[in-house]
């Protein structure tokens, strides 16, 4: 796992804004396995930022995500981010998690 990504900054494709770009980035390099892109769309998801709708259910699977493979920071975002949430959504949010996970262990494969 590459921890090496960084966000662009100036970058801005015609039709769509850098913060649209910014999230399909990370979801790039997350789809890559990159631990950085994890923990900032947890961020991105908690917070509202970088043109991600505050979505605690995708926050916490970030920050699981994050976190199982071993950022340090990223298991007291979650914690954070679980205690607005209801037990339903953090299951919701862990069963996403389980299946991003299926999901790259059947791209590598």
């Amino acid at each position: 796992m590459d921890a090496s990504w960084t966000m662009p900054v100036s970058f801005e494709p015609v039709g769509e804004s850098a913060a649209d770009m910014l999230v399909a980035s990370c979801m790039a390099a997350a789809a890559q396995g990159d631990l950085s892109a994890y923990f900032d769309l947890g961020v991105a998801y908690s917070t509202g930022s970088h043109g991600a709708a505050i979505d605690l259910i995708e926050a916490h699977k970030w920050f699981n995500l994050a976190a199982v493979h071993g950022y340090d920071d990223a298991s007291q975002c979650r914690a954070d981010v679980a205690e607005e949430m209801t037990a339903r959504e953090i299951a919701e949010a862990q069963r996403r998690a389980r299946e991003w996970l299926a999901a790259g262990s059947r791209r590598a494969a």
